[in-house]
């Protein structure tokens, strides 16, 4: 297969926005903040142009340090942007959700890079780094709709155990979904980005199984945690 990457001029970038400035128009004319919006869109590009240049030090750097920083920082901050559903009880939760990403995503991030992909060095910075990502983000989100839920089910007085089922169910929507539509409805992320690249679409689909499933159990298990360490945490007013 033709492995030669087509590079995107900034020109033809710009053509995408299209799109976007209809949705913005939409927001404002239906009265939404809008603003909010146009904010994400401006961070979003800013993050993702400085981490094309941290990134390309990272991987040059070969340092387990250097990766185990990146780790922190993406847990850390994960933890933290989960619980903007619930920003009165941020600060009282942020541990759980931190304890909670930390041991469902670690523990899929060292079956992937260490048993399934057998990494050497066992932290190489181009397949850990981008990896973790995907997992932490599947965490952070699986997070997020749980502690919503849960909170929303709490309030309603529904029994404990009751409404952590249902938080629990809700959290795993958004993967529920990318399991049924996967192949159907979309070819997702990581195996786009391989065939483009001229990687075989057969080897391509093993990676990607590896990312939904990796991302399945970071976001089950990372909610569940969270669900069974914040019961008490809930009911404080």
């Amino acid at each position: 297969m033709n492995s030669q990457i087509h590079t995107i001029a900034l020109a033809n970038l710009s053509l995408v926005f299209i799109p976007v400035i209809a949705v913005i128009w939409i927001f404002y004319k239906w009265q939404l903040e809008f603003k909010n919006l146009i904010y994400a869109i401006i961070r979003m590009l800013v993050q993702l142009l400085l981490i094309g240049y941290f990134l390309a030090f990272i991987f040059k750097s070969d340092s387990a340090f250097v990766v185990a920083i990146v780790l922190a920082v993406m847990i850390g901050s994960s933890s933290w942007i989960a619980l903007r559903t619930v920003k009165q009880r941020r600060a009282l939760l942020y541990r759980n959700a931190l304890i909670s990403i930390a041991f469902g995503g670690g523990v899929s991030l060292i079956i992937v890079t260490q048993f399934v992909l057998d990494l050497s060095p066992w932290f190489k910075p181009s397949y850990a780094i981008p990896l973790a990502g995907m997992i932490f983000a599947g965490a952070m989100n699986s997070v997020s709709l749980a502690a919503e839920r849960f909170n929303a089910e709490i309030k309603r007085a529904v029994p404990y155990k009751r409404a952590r089922a249902t938080a629990f169910s809700a959290s795993l929507i958004p993967i529920m979904n990318a399991l049924f539509a996967v192949g159907l409805v979309s070819i997702p992320g990581m195996m786009t980005g391989q065939i483009l690249s001229g990687v075989a679409p057969l080897i391509a689909a093993r990676y990607q199984i590896m990312v939904m499933l990796m991302i399945l159990g970071s976001s089950g298990l990372a909610s569940a945690c969270f669900l069974v360490l914040s019961k008490s945490a809930f009911k404080k007013n």
